[in-house]
């Protein structure tokens, strides 16, 4: 396994081959079409290149941390991340987004992430990809994840939106090697004035391909979210079998969501689902867990890690599945807490008489 600086790289001074660069750096994540790559594709200074050998084994997934800490003025950062995984190897990555506020300055600074990520998964190969957005509420985030699929090849995607202020999650798969089989799965938790739209494209290039998406939301307060989900299959991708789903709990009355799952069909022996929903709490549930002597808070919280472990269960490796469960309990108490001060605010003597 190669693993080193993208800048170094083009610089001529790292250690991963040109070969790599040439055949797939800004070939996949289109910038011809895509505002926010194209920004990226003209502006990134430096990001990862990692290269997997074929057949190799990296038992251990190889996490990039990019973290980002204002200076006294707004900034903006375009971190960008090539990694091709050679036919017949198996690794996992975690790619995370975190921001900080600075203690010494007087006043919040925004600022501005537009990253973008691409994969090339070689045939038979198997990689688990798992992307995290935690910025600051005053942090603005772009992500895009580009993955290209060989023959027989299998790429699983996690993506969890936990923070910042605005958040634009993209995922985009080409199964583009007949049997390939690509998983996407996706969790957004947000609350307060938050805003995360998630778009997805699953591209069928090739047939006998296979997909399954799920995503799930938590929005809470006066949270917004969007999801736009398409699966694509060409006229050549006969054989296909395809199923999306994007499902959403709102905990509050002022939270919104927008879904859109879409299928786009040209071939005629496919077998393809979509679908979405979006509900609240199911009173009976909650009646039913107080009822065995349990509180209103810790009823609901069980309630919604519930519905959100269903995507972390998904999660192979335990210390970052465990890591993210500590995070979102740590959610839902401010969640609750955001949630008391508004129904506060509009008269309620409580969450329970504001459910009524």
């Amino acid at each position: 396994a190669r693993i080193g600086s993208l800048a170094e790289a083009l610089g001529g001074k790292g250690v991963s081959s040109d070969s790599a660069l040439k055949k797939h750096l800004a070939r996949h994540a289109g910038y011809d079409d895509h505002a926010f790559v194209a920004l990226n594709t003209a502006l990134f200074e430096d990001g990862a290149l990692i290269e997997i050998a074929p057949n190799t084994v990296v038992e251990k997934p190889l996490a990039l941390f990019f973290v980002t800490i204002p200076g006294s003025e707004p900034a903006m950062t375009h971190p960008r991340n090539l990694i091709e995984v050679g036919e017949g190897a198996q690794a996992s990555f975690i790619e995370l987004h975190s921001g900080f506020d600075r203690p010494d300055s007087p006043r919040a600074i925004p600022y501005f992430t537009n990253a973008v990520t691409e994969v090339v998964a070689g045939e038979s190969a198997i990689v688990d990809y798992t992307r995290i957005q935690q910025e600051t509420e005053h942090g603005y985030h772009v992500g895009i994840v580009q993955t290209e699929q060989g023959r027989s090849s299998s790429v699983t995607t996690h993506s969890m939106a936990l923070g910042g202020r605005l958040d634009r999650e993209e995922v985009r798969a080409v199964l583009n090697g007949e049997g390939a089989e690509a998983l996407l799965h996706g969790l957004y938790v947000i609350s307060g004035h938050q805003h995360v739209d998630n778009h997805t494209l699953i591209d069928h290039a090739k047939a006998h391909c296979a997909s399954r998406e799920v995503y799930k939301g938590v929005l809470d307060g006066y949270a917004a979210g969007v999801f736009n989900g398409k699966i694509a299959v060409r006229k050549d991708a006969q054989k296909t079998d395809s199923k999306q789903s994007n499902k959403n709990l709102l905990l509050s009355e002022n939270a919104t969501i927008n879904t859109k799952p879409q299928l786009e069909i040209f071939a005629d022996d496919v077998k393809c689902t979509h679908g979405a929903t979006i509900g609240q709490i199911d009173p009976e549930a909650v009646f039913y867990l107080r009822s065995r002597g349990i509180g209103l808070e810790e009823a609901r919280n069980l309630l919604v890690q519930a519905f959100a472990n269903d995507i972390l269960d998904r999660i192979k490796f335990e210390p970052l599945r465990s890591s993210l469960r500590e995070t979102m309990a740590t959610r839902l108490g401010h969640t609750k807490r955001a949630t008391n001060e508004h129904y506060s605010a509009d008269g309620m003597s409580s969450l329970e008489e504001g459910e009524r």
